[in-house]
């Protein structure tokens, strides 16, 4: 016999127990107790939680219930709650698929109900016409809605009526004729009697529903014409306005744009008073945004219109503290889309083409928990990773990717005013990320001594060449140069940490931006990127921390709030704010947008004190600003980019290969081009072959720096000194993960400890930041033009 049913609970009553409930791929499925009453599904860890803390909740009314296979379902409500559940048979989740059917059928009709008396009691919101015209409306529409419903039922009778006749004239057909005959024709008859009722009344149901709907008709193509009427109107003012604006912006532009011999500081604060006459056509647009120092969110409130109808005198000191307008800004977008390159080359030069595709990325499979299962937690302090989880480019082409938005420092160089300039740099520093979003594959880390150039001078207008300049611990060196009037230069040491479930990035050391004309020097330093999912599911990359970019010469400062992802924020997903301020700490500009999409910046035209919201009690700071304008927006991917590694635009023609380069250039790495052409096994064999090899060459440099302090001259190391190289020495350090221990900054500031000398950078001590570095001493870029390469390393 079959196991008996539980009575299915009626849609007004509550039904509990237990159900296994999907959490995460480390957890699996969980044992939750939950609870449907109101239409309402609930869970909690145990029953003793039902009279203090609710885990979840979730209203049948707007859900989807779908069955997955005998014992799983899932329960869905559109937006960000999805339960994914299973029970422990298939009778107990038949159980529970009727109970949630059945309220949420009561729920949706509660609702309807609901919203129905809701619109009836609705008070007349335009006057005494306006409030009788939405009563007969809704009136009709009931009316309307209850013929519709007469319609339904006289359509359900017929169907059962005109079965039941046609089954009693096929019984009729079959009888013969004798004492019975007369009882089915007095059957046959009785049912096409009840059938010609339910006709009529149909026939007269539709017959009221079709002089009603005529009824009405008129007075709804009448409504529907005004409607259409006062659209047109709306349309033709909102093309006024647009024609209005046009004209005062080019009142505007005209008014501002002066030669600079005759430009003076009185002569500008007067001049922009045409400027901020045509912030007028931005009424509707000023917001007001919580200040970023609390919580990370922008509310925006009705703006106050005194700031649009300010007098001259009142508006030329907001003028001269906010820099150059949003005019002289387009003129600079105006002419560096004219004349991209600088204005002394009149004489066209051919631009070499280079290459948009690569080889697409085999489809080779690895485990990498079967690498990493047997190192989590103990001694070990670094793991050595095959090319399979690389990407092929290494740690010096990923740092010279900083430059994919050059322009954002061109157009920077060209600000008047530092606050605005701080700006373009900010949207600089966050537009490095936006390669990172899809790129979960690890650079390969460079040999000691390999260089990177990325010539750029003709496309562009710059030249940037990066180093390996320290082994143990592993640091890079950057230095750029722009024809446009800019200076980049960093040295980045990574560390990370492995927690069994992600893997953080911290990079170690400051980027350092010089603007030539205004000798503005600006320091900031990268945020945290950690990777998930390292062990089960889809890698993703985050991007989390904060940033504070100086100016050091005006004192000028930038705020950037990296906020981390979270499954139950409701923000928008890898966002990034902050606050642009001068040495008084006075807000001048609020910054919005994401790392991986595009950046915006708002004048801030005042500021104030809220009330005590913030989740600590602390005061927010509004701030009231005007219209936000676009600093900078991502470039879309290349076409099959997903078969690419990810790889922008740029990054498809780091690895191409070029005539004259250094012969420690990663273009001539053997082992990354030979994963470049998919030829990964190869390219394990070589990379481990470099391993050795630079472990030998760090080994005799060891030997030589003992020789000369050391009296006992050819004294081998110990065998615990030539473990430790074997375990920790290998090149790829950006592929080797930390193992129960906190990262620090202690070893990076206190010097390298590697005695390699670099080729191109000179060590020395950062005057702005006390921090060790390399600085750029010169003489690559001439080397290159002689073709001497003689002095260089042999690495490879």
């Amino acid at each position: 016999m079959s196991e008996p049913k539980a009575p299915t609970p009626a849609p007004g009553d509550t039904y509990k127990g237990w159900l296994f409930k999907w959490t995460n791929y480390i957890k699996g499925y969980q044992r939750r107790w939950f609870v449907l009453s109101n239409g309402l599904l609930s869970y909690y860890r145990t029953q003793a939680e039902m009279g203090h803390t609710c885990r979840g909740t979730i209203n049948l009314a707007t859900a989807n219930i779908a069955v997955e296979d005998s014992c799983n379902f899932v329960i869905s409500n559109g937006g960000t709650q999805t339960y994914h559940l299973k029970a422990s048979s298939e009778v107990e989740r038949q159980r529970w698929i009727t109970a949630l059917e059945l309220a949420k059928a009561k729920a949706f009709r509660m609702q309807a109900e609901s919203d129905d008396s809701g619109d009836e009691s609705t008070p007349p919101a335009a006057g005494q016409g306006g409030g009788a015209r939405n009563s007969e409306v809704q009136s009709t529409l009931r009316t309307l809605g209850s013929k519709v419903e007469d319609l339904s039922t006289c359509n359900d009778l017929i169907a059962k009526h005109g079965s039941a006749l046609q089954r009693s004239l096929s019984e009729l057909e079959g009888v013969r004729l004798g004492g019975e005959t007369s009882e089915k024709i007095r059957q046959v008859t009785e049912r096409a009697t009840l059938f010609r009722i339910t006709s009529n009344a149909m026939i007269n149901a539709c017959r009221d529903f079709l002089a009603l709907a005529q009824a009405h008709s008129k007075r709804w193509q009448k409504a529907l014409q005004a409607e259409r009427e006062q659209r047109v109107r709306l349309e033709e003012t909102l093309e006024q306005l647009a024609k209005q604006h046009n004209h005062l912006e080019r009142a505007f532009r005209g008014a501002t744009v002066l030669p600079p011999s005759q430009s003076n500081p009185a002569i500008d604060s007067k001049g922009s008073v045409p400027g901020k006459g045509d912030a007028s056509d931005e009424d509707e647009e000023n917001e007001f945004f919580d200040a970023c120092e609390d919580v990370q969110e922008f509310i925006t409130v009705p703006a106050d219109p005194k700031y649009h109808r300010r007098s001259g005198s009142n508006v030329s000191g907001i003028s001269s503290e906010m820099g150059m307008d949003d005019g002289t800004t387009s003129l600079d977008e105006q002419s560096m889309a004219s004349n991209p390159e600088s204005p002394q080359s009149q004489e066209v030069v051919p631009v070499r083409k280079r290459r948009t595709r690569i080889p697409d990325k085999p489809n080779y499979s690895l485990n990498l928990w079967s690498i990493m299962k047997n190192c989590i937690g103990k001694e070990l302090s670094k793991i050595p990773m095959p090319v399979n989880f690389n990407e092929p480019l290494s740690m010096l082409q990923r740092l010279s990717e900083d430059l994919e938005y050059y322009e954002l420092l061109d157009r920077g160089a060209k600000c008047q005013s530092s606050l605005e300039q701080m700006c373009y740099v900010a949207a600089f520093t966050v537009s490095s990320y936006s390669t990172t979003v899809h790129r979960t594959g690890k650079p390969f880390n460079p040999l000691l001594g390999e260089t990177f150039e990325l010539d750029r001078l003709q496309e562009s207008g710059y030249r940037s060449l990066c180093e390996q300049v320290s082994h143990h611990p592993p640091a890079a060196a950057h230095h750029a140069i722009s024809e446009r009037g800019w200076t980049l230069r960093q040295e980045i040491a990574l560390a990370s940490k492995f927690r069994g479930k992600y893997l953080s990035i911290m990079p170690l050391g400051s980027i350092h931006c010089i603007f030539e004309k205004s000798n503005n020097h600006y320091t900031w330093k990268k945020v945290t990127t950690t990777v998930h999912n390292i062990i089960v599911g889809k890698l993703w990359i985050d991007q989390s921390g904060e940033i504070d970019i100086v100016n050091h010469r005006t004192g000028d400062r930038c705020h950037l709030k990296f906020a981390p992802y979270s499954y139950f924020s409701r923000d928008v997903a890898r966002k990034v704010t902050g606050v642009v301020t001068d040495k008084d700490g006075k807000a001048h500009y609020v910054l919005s947008g994401t790392w991986d999409e595009k950046m915006e910046c708002s004048r801030v035209m005042q500021s104030s004190r809220g009330g005590e919201n913030g989740a600590d009690g602390r005061q927010k700071t509004v701030y009231q600003t005007l219209k936000a304008k676009e600093l900078w927006r991502k470039t879309p991917l290349p076409e099959g980019a997903e078969n690419m590694y990810y790889f922008s635009t740029l990054a498809l023609t780091l690895n191409e290969s070029e005539e004259g380069v250094a012969p420690t250039d990663s273009r001539k790495r053997p082992d990354q081009r030979l994963m470049e052409q998919g030829r990964w096994e190869e390219a394990n064999a070589e990379k481990q072959r470099l391993e050795e090899k630079q472990r030998t060459a760090r080994r005799e440099r060891e030997r030589e720096a003992n020789r000369s302090t050391n009296p006992e001259e050819g004294k081998e190391p110990a065998d615990g000194a030539l473990i430790e190289d074997s375990i920790s020495d290998s090149p790829l350090k950006t592929e080797e993960v930390e193992i129960a221990t906190e990262p620090s900054e202690t070893t990076y500031k206190s010097g390298h400890q590697d005695s390699y000398k670099a080729m191109w950078f000179d060590r020395c001590v950062d005057q702005m930041t006390g921090e060790p570095t390399h600085i750029y001493r010169g003489g690559y870029w001439e080397t290159k033009e002689q073709g001497n390469w003689d002095s260089c390393p042999d690495i490879f």
